[in-house]
């Protein structure tokens, strides 16, 4: 018996512009009232998990920012494991030096020095990975990240590094040049502190090496009285795979690619098919 459902949001449990569908909402919903514990686990700031969950009128606790921090249904912090202040200026230091672009994920949101660049590159990945998508919704729901806040303009990341108010939690690097983007993973290579995963082949998420969705996910479950076999994950890409290596039951969505299909047990439909309520529907 599933007792908790742990889900990723972008690419499966939000649509192609970047919205909970009813079926989705209704299957969450129906979980949660027979006693299922339903968790997101995201890459996203709480800020921004939160922004979407309360679109669509639901609370729950939220696994953030890959894991770096957890927070309950009413927003308290249950953990956070962040990386360290001057191993987050050596991070900043090599990714400047390999001229990519990258925001800094903290305690209080995320952050970036450009943020036309911020809502370009978000534009540009939707839009590849859903071409049918209406391009003015894609690009209104873009710049929402930085007219609400959910993305904070900074002229110089030094002022996190500096502030002891600031938690830094991940470091998220866009390129749409690969060779690129893989100069920036190899300058980091050294460095073992760290974790660095994928939630899409144009981006490089880094964190603490403790802070992966997994391991949160099997903290959060223990502290619930839950077993991991009676714990369901799903999602759609490489940032997820600690949690299907956790989970009893793992399901990958059917717009996941092949490597991420073999590692489950299960292929549901797709994000822009409410596959996360086909999933939840055969377990409940």
């Amino acid at each position: 018996m599933i007792k908790c459902i742990a889900t990723d949001m972008d690419g499966t449990l939000l649509n192609s512009v970047q919205q909970i569908s009813s079926a989705n909402k209704e299957a969450i919903l129906k979980a949660q009232s027979q006693g299922v514990e339903v968790v997101v686990a995201t890459g996203r700031s709480y800020q921004e998990a939160t922004y979407v969950l309360s679109e669509a009128g639901l609370t729950c606790p939220v696994i953030c920012v890959n894991g770096a921090e957890v927070r309950s249904e009413e927003g308290d912090v249950l953990s956070a494991t962040p990386i360290g202040k001057q191993l987050a200026r050596e991070v900043a230091a090599r990714l400047a030096e390999k001229d990519v672009y990258f925001e800094v994920y903290t305690n209080q949101g995320a952050f970036t020095i450009d943020p036309a660049k911020a809502v370009s590159i978000l534009v540009d990945i939707v839009m590849s990975a859903n071409p049918e998508a209406n391009q003015a919704e894609i690009i209104e729901a873009a710049g929402a990240r930085i007219h609400d806040g959910l993305v904070q303009t900074i002229e110089d990341y030094e002022q996190l590094f500096a502030n002891d108010q600031y938690q830094i939690y991940k470091f998220l690097v866009f390129s749409f040049d690969g060779e690129k983007l893989e100069a920036a993973n190899q300058a980091l290579a050294d460095l073992e502190e760290l974790a660095i995963a994928s939630s899409g082949h144009e981006n490089l998420e880094i964190t603490n090496r403790e802070a992966q969705k997994g391991i949160a996910l099997e903290s959060f479950v223990k502290a619930r009285g839950i077993d991991l076999a009676e714990t369901m994950a799903i999602g759609d890409n490489y940032n997820d795979v600690s949690m299907f290596e956790k989970a009893g039951r793992s399901v990958a969505m059917g717009n996941a690619n092949y490597e991420i299909k073999s590692l489950c047990d299960v292929i549901t439909d797709t994000n822009v098919e409410s596959g996360v309520a086909k999933a939840i529907h055969e377990v409940i």
